[in-house]
């Protein structure tokens, strides 16, 4: 029985499925998609919301290091996508990640790697509706026109804000007094109508942007790539006049010290970074769109990470170079902000306007990415035939699509950017480990490495993969004193939850050390899995705790529902 939910789809038979169904009327997409585009909609998906809104929290936490993070999870990225477009190069299907497990892990593992896919797009998508209210919001603002706040946040940011407020009262402090997020947070709670004892406190905005974007997904991926393309040329022109103007202001001094807070610091902000990144994985979820997807999705992912790279690398050099990184703390709008610092409001204006058309491009692409991945499970009877059925006319997945409207625009009305953001990242991650993983075993069989069009360049990772834990293991106790306090904190203590992830992962450290020995594992895959598993490991304990139970939902539904309906146990 256990045998069965591990059971593979292979190669062939995931090909000849999709041959058969593009030869069936009203099955097959549309084939338009060329390297430009799909490196335009990387490039969306990954400078999005963290270039205009969470980068400047990740400043504050880490310093002018930060940048150096950027570059660390960038590499982490370069490794999966090795991964990435040796599977998009094998298995040209839109199932992304999903897909990929599905040929090397079986289908349980598929299976919940799908179903982190639904929180990783989903929930980002959730936070880049949010991101954009604010700057819509903020933009109707300088045009004149007020929003009523109660109708631009969340509830629980209201309700924490008015509580803050309320403590500052009894300390004697005025409404003049607050930040500006708790008294905005405070009028939008108490101004709110209140129904059956409840604030009504909701982001309308997010709501409305998601429904347009949905729609425009709806009706066709040519439309959806016209307007991408379009709004990506506008992006990287607004941020090369972002870091070109805001070069001549720079402060050298200001990036002194360079990790102010030390490497805990730079660490603090892992799930923003990782959040920067997460859309580069949607480019493999058009594969059924584009006109040569084994040659294409490989060299895009290549350019959109590399592009992007550079960009967040120089903008945050800039901003912590302008604006002392601990004055960024709570700044939703960082580069605006830095703009104002220097009294050029006319720049700060610029880049509030492309911060609504930046962020309008990223929704698009992660609008467009969930849906082929609930086609592609529901072909394989893991959800219901609804989710694969494609428009006669417009020939997107009509049913998948609208549904993702709904799971984004609903709780972008009511959730919390932090709170999504980590969740998000941390789902993301698990999906590029699985991925990496994924090439390892596939590339066990010698045939699967003659399918492939694109080969990831091989480096026998032999003895480098033991010889490198050693080294981090010294690093990380240099003496036995050391040793035993970090062991008995997995005992005892506040953080002995995050002393539990953090041995988990030097034991799958360890195994792999010696698999890369045994079978001649290839270094790049090892690399993105360990610094992957790594980067989920600073995740901290509450996160993993969340995630544990999505996944454990999901579980449940798989034999409650999806294992019965496979078609591979049919």
């Amino acid at each position: 029985m256990w045998a069965s939910f591990f059971r593979k789809k292979s190669i062939d038979k995931i090909i000849s499925d999709q041959l058969d169904l593009e030869k069936l009327e009203g099955y097959s997409m549309v084939r338009n998609l060329g390297v430009r585009d799909l490196t335009f909609m990387g490039v969306a998906a990954i400078i999005g919301a963290s270039i205009f809104s969470a980068i400047g929290q990740a400043s504050a936490n880490g310093g002018p290091a930060v940048s150096m993070l950027f570059v660390f999870t960038a590499l982490a990225c370069m490794f999966t996508a090795f991964c990435y477009a040796r599977f998009a190069a094998t298995v040209p299907i839109s199932g992304s990640a999903y897909t990929y497990a599905y040929t090397s892990l079986g289908e349980i593992v598929a299976w919940i790697l799908g179903w982190n896919l639904l929180l990783e797009y989903a929930i980002s998508n959730v936070a880049v509706a949010i991101s954009w209210s604010k700057y819509f919001v903020d933009l109707l603002e300088g045009l004149g026109i007020h929003v009523p706040e109660f109708l631009t946040m969340d509830y629980l940011s209201a309700k924490r804000a008015f509580v803050a407020a309320q403590e500052a009262f009894q300390q004697g402090l005025t409404l003049s007094d607050l930040t500006i997020n708790v008294r905005e947070g405070f009028l939008a709670y108490t101004s709110a109508p209140v129904i059956l004892g409840w604030h009504f406190v909701a982001n309308m905005p997010a709501l409305l942007i998601t429904i347009a974007i949905t729609y425009l997904v709806y009706i066709g991926i040519r439309e959806t790539k016209n307007m991408n393309n379009v709004l990506v040329v506008l992006k990287l022109a607004v941020i090369a006049i972002v870091i070109g103007v805001g070069a001549f202001y720079v402060q050298v001094e200001n990036w002194t010290p360079f990790a102010p807070n030390g490497i805990s610091g730079v660490l603090k902000s892992v799930a923003a970074v990782c959040f920067a990144y997460i859309g580069f994985d949607s480019i493999s979820t058009t594969a059924e769109e584009c006109k040569n997807p084994q040659r294409d999705i490989p060299k895009a992912m290549m350019w959109a990470l590399i592009i992007c790279t550079v960009l967040y690398v120089l903008v945050t050099l800039v901003l912590t170079g302008i604006v002392p990184s601990d004055q960024l703390a709570g700044i939703e709008d960082p580069l605006a902000f830095m703009f104002m610092k220097v009294n050029l409001p006319g720049v700060a204006g610029v880049v509030a306007a492309s911060a609504v058309i930046a962020l309008t491009s990223a929704l698009l692409v992660y609008q467009l990415g969930q849906p082929r991945i609930w086609m592609t499970m529901s072909r394989d009877g893991l959800l219901p035939k609804a989710f694969s059925r494609i428009h006669p006319k417009y020939r997107t997945p009509s049913f998948s699509t609208i549904m993702t409207g709904v799971l984004v625009g609903v709780p972008a009305l009511f959730a919390n950017l932090e709170e999504v953001i980590n969740l998000s990242s941390i789902g993301t991650l698990f999906a590029f480990v699985l991925v990496c993983g994924g090439v390892l075993i596939l590339d066990l069989d010698p045939e699967n490495q003659k399918k492939s069009k694109f080969k990831i360049p091989y480096l026998n990772a032999g003895y480098w993969v033991g010889i490198c834990l050693l080294i981090a293991l010294y690093l990380s106790f240099p003496n036995l004193d050391a040793a035993f306090s970090w062991f008995s904190g997995i005992f005892t203590g506040e953080s002995k939850a995050d002393h539990v992830i953090m041995g988990g992962f030097f034991l799958i450290w360890a195994t792999l050390s010696v698999f890369s020995v045994r079978n001649k594992l290839s270094l790049i895959p090892v690399l993105g899995l360990l610094v992957n598993l790594y980067l989920m490991t600073q995740m901290g304990a509450m996160n993993w705790e969340r995630f544990l139970y999505w996944c454990l939902a999901g579980i449940l539904i798989y034999f409650g529902y999806s294992y019965r309906k496979s078609k591979l146990h049919i």
